[in-house]
């Protein structure tokens, strides 16, 4: 049933039909107990595969796709890479619930020099990041804790902008990340959605380019000029993709040089230009594979993963419970995960809920650690 519902996608009531139909008498309430009772070690081992994860990568690339959960929209994220995969469904999708999901199931708060330079580079006011700075208390076990702190402090009656209180949270919540080990010297690449600008980061090459092709044109000189630009971006990209194969230091400046000719051109359509601009802006993400030639120079794997969530949002709608949710999205991590590691999610089932004969499987964050 696990195996069917989470893998296959199938849903409750053909489940129940499919049971009945070999002589199996339950109900569809029975079933969905099945599905979500008593299933805390998956969700724990899914967690600590993210942790793992998180701890030991190179690079990860996230996507976000939209999620119904009690009844209201909501938003399921992606983490992962080659090796691991995870998936967290909330009811936001901001950049303070982005550091959320990568403390990775830790509640704490810190302050630390990496959370100071955070509040530092999001333009948190300097008197209040020295109050922080200066006050001996510096971990805080809850966020209870952290916002009594924080009225202490006189923080929370401030109003200004940027809003203290959230870059502060922002900047606490980035410190714990890195206090747990997380994230040591991670890449994230992301579509260029703002939550996900967090850390060293890195940006996709097909979702820049996805701008210039979806520019409306209106003469048939616009086309030709969109066309030309498109072409030497693509060809531009090929050559990202020699350089991750071969990298050398004459290489590298030589295609941050054309980088710039590319992207600083006057084509004479000033809707092109500035979206030429815009991306020149992002020079520093886009051309993050110079200097790390292991990251990817797109996000094809997070779009590819996440598309188990959508399959599952069309054919089942939303979840009703937290318990729900979350085996949902434990559930289709491990089998994600399962898969990047050349194991049949079937064995691993059988492994985990010691079926008689099945093929014994080592706990999924080892190996996740192991092949970093």
């Amino acid at each position: 049933m696990l195996a069917q519902y989470h893998q296959g996608q199938v849903t409750v009531p053909r489940l129940v039909a499919m049971l009945d139909a070999i002589g199996i008498a339950v109900s569809k309430r029975q079933v969905m107990r099945l599905l979500i009772d008593r299933q805390d070690r998956f969700r724990a081992e899914a967690q600590d595969v993210l942790r793992a994860g998180l701890a030991t990568a190179p690079w990860i690339t996230v996507d976000d796709t939209g999620a119904r959960h009690k009844a209201r929209n909501g938003y399921c994220t992606h983490i992962g890479n080659d090796r691991f995969a995870w998936f967290g469904t909330t009811g936001s999708k901001s950049r303070l619930n982005f550091l959320e999901l990568l403390r990775a199931g830790y509640g704490d708060y810190v302050i630390n020099a990496e959370a100071l330079a955070y509040m530092g580079g999001r333009s948190l006011a300097g008197p209040v990041i020295r109050l922080l700075a200066e006050h001996e208390t510096k971990h805080f076990a809850d966020q209870a804790a952290w916002r009594a702190h924080l009225d202490r402090l006189g923080i929370t009656a401030l109003k200004v902008t940027p809003d203290p209180v959230l870059i502060a949270t922002e900047g606490a919540l980035w410190g714990s990340v890195k206090a747990h080990g997380l994230l040591k010297d991670t890449v994230i690449v992301s579509d260029d959605a703002g939550q996900f600008d967090v850390g060293r980061h890195g940006l996709c090459w097909v979702h820049a380019e996805r701008l210039v092709h979806k520019l409306d044109t209106f003469t048939d000189r616009h086309r030709a000029t969109q066309q030309r630009v498109r072409s030497l971006i693509w060809w531009f990209y090929a050559d990202l993709k020699a350089y991750r194969r071969d990298p050398t230091a004459a290489r590298k400046a030589a295609l941050r040089a054309r980088f710039d000719r590319i992207f600083t051109r006057r084509t004479g359509f000033a809707t092109l230009d500035r979206l030429l601009a815009r991306l020149h802006a992002n020079k520093a993400e886009l051309l993050m594979v110079l200097d790390r030639p292991e990251i990817p120079l797109h996000t094809n794997g997070s779009e590819n993963d996440i598309r188990c969530q959508v399959t599952k949002r069309k054919i089942s709608g939303g979840t009703r419970s937290d318990a729900g949710r979350d085996c949902r999205d434990a559930f289709l991590g491990l089998a994600k995960t399962c898969a990047k590691l050349g194991i049949s999610f079937w064995d691993y089932l059988g492994a985990r809920l010691a079926v008689a004969g099945s093929v014994p499987i080592p706990h999924l964050p080892e190996l996740v650690s192991n092949q970093a």
